[in-house]
């Protein structure tokens, strides 16, 4: 098996995706890894589902994936839109992200499971990623677990305000009494939070 086939089969891809090419360095700590898929080839629809869709143009993109072993890797790939006969020309989702992240998903699982752990500072060291990126990844994922939140049995709201550091910054936080959990948290403790 070479290595092309190998590191395929680590990213968990599937056809039409595959490594093309791998670039190491081992003076400036990273591995590159290219993917691609092969001319001809079609995608479904990401809005309305149908396949078989022909690739319309490409768009280069990079996305930061786990470190192999102590090294940093990207991944390169040309991210075809496709030219849909119902819905117009559309963006492919590739498998490895989600839609608008420069990190793949198991980077951002890697991100959210530290970030349970740890500070964010110490996350963005081991990561090597600057902490406004974390808290964006944090973000995406906590507005879609507030989208789940099922408020249909809430009956009591706690709320309270602390201060955040020395001086007059504080934070109010709405709380949902009888399960324990926050509901919204809001920076100031005016009236018109």
């Amino acid at each position: 098996m070479n290595e092309l086939k190998l590191f395929t089969l680590a990213l968990g891809l599937h056809k039409p995706w595959k490594v093309v090419n791998t670039e190491f360095s081992k003076e400036t700590g990273r591995l590159d890894l290219t993917i691609d898929f092969n001319r001809g080839a079609t995608f479904a629809c990401p809005a309305c589902g149908s396949g078989n869709c022909p690739v319309h143009d490409t768009r280069e993109r990079q996305w930061r994936h786990l470190n192999f072993f102590q090294y940093e890797t990207y991944i390169h790939a040309r991210v075809p839109r496709i030219n849909c006969g119902q819905c117009g020309v559309k963006q492919v989702e590739v498998p490895w992200s989600r839609p608008g992240s420069g990190f793949t998903l198991l980077f951002e699982m890697l991100i959210l499971q530290l970030s349970r752990e740890m500070s964010i500072a110490a996350v963005a060291e081991i990561t090597q990623v600057y902490s406004n990126r974390i808290w964006r990844i944090l973000g995406h994922y906590v507005e879609e677990a507030r989208k789940e939140i099922d408020l249909s049995e809430f009956h009591v709201l706690g709320i309270d305000e602390f201060s955040v550091r020395k001086g007059h910054d504080y934070v109010t936080t709405f709380s949902d009494i009888g399960e324990s959990r926050v509901l919204y948290v809001a920076e100031s403790r005016r009236k018109e939070v």
